[in-house]
């Protein structure tokens, strides 16, 4: 399961309204970074026959099944910090996260 806070969720609705379209909001990894892997956000018109659609406060996170595998139990925040503002992943999955925050192992 992955679950976002009302932060997320709020940011989340405010880029969809303003692209003026959208399903939800897909949420993935790639190979990255000095720790390995990344996480990746995009949005989401169309699904695919192979993804896996959650619900968290009133929108859709949609996963593939390879993805899952190192997301399940993550939580999304959207948080502003000084000057810095952005969407911050609590991943129970990750073992370390390298030095700059960009990448992470499982």
């Amino acid at each position: 399961m992955i679950t976002l806070t009302e932060s997320a969720a709020a940011r989340v609705n405010k880029f969809i309204a303003n692209r003026g379209k959208g399903l939800g909001l897909r949420l993935g990894v790639k190979t990255n970074g000095c720790s390995g892997m990344a996480y990746v956000m995009e949005f989401v018109d169309e699904l695919q026959a192979e993804d896996t659609v959650f619900e968290s406060l009133g929108v859709k996170v949609i996963v593939d099944p390879k993805a899952l595998v190192y997301l399940d139990g993550t939580e999304v925040d959207y948080a502003r910090e000084g000057l810095n503002e952005g969407f911050k992943f609590s991943n129970p999955n990750e073992k370390a996260r390298c030095g700059c925050g960009e990448s992470f192992t499982v």
